[in-house]
C-alpha cells in the first residue's frame, strides 16, 4: 500500500486499491492483504552496498530484493498470528 513516510496516503492509494478491488473480484476465495513497503526499497539498497554490488547492477536488482523483504514482512506477519 502506497502510504507516506508521514502516514498520510499517497496518489497511488486509489489505483492501488482499484487493482486490488478487481484482484477480490476476480478471485474472491483468496485473501488479499498489504503490506507497508515504504523501506524496503532503502533496505534492498543497504544490503546492496553491504553485499558491494556493482552501482550499474543495482539498478536491475533493487525491485527484486525489495520484493523479497516485502515476502519476509508477510511471512513474519503469518507466524504472528498463529
Amino acid at each position: 500500500m502506497p502510504i507516506n513516510m508521514n502516514g498520510t496516503r499517497a496518489e497511488r492509494v486509489e489505483v492501488t486499491n482499484n487493482f486490488i478491488h478487481k484482484l477480490k473480484c476476480r478471485f474472491p476465495k483468496i485473501q488479499i492483504e498489504t503490506i507497508d513497503e515504504r523501506l524496503t526499497t532503502v533496505a534492498a539498497h543497504k544490503t546492496m552496498n553491504y553485499l558491494n554490488i556493482n552501482k550499474n547492477k543495482k539498478k536491475e536488482i533493487v525491485d527484486t530484493i525489495s520484493a523479497v523483504y516485502i515476502l519476509e514482512t508477510y511471512m513474519r506477519k503469518q507466524e504472528q498470528t498463529k
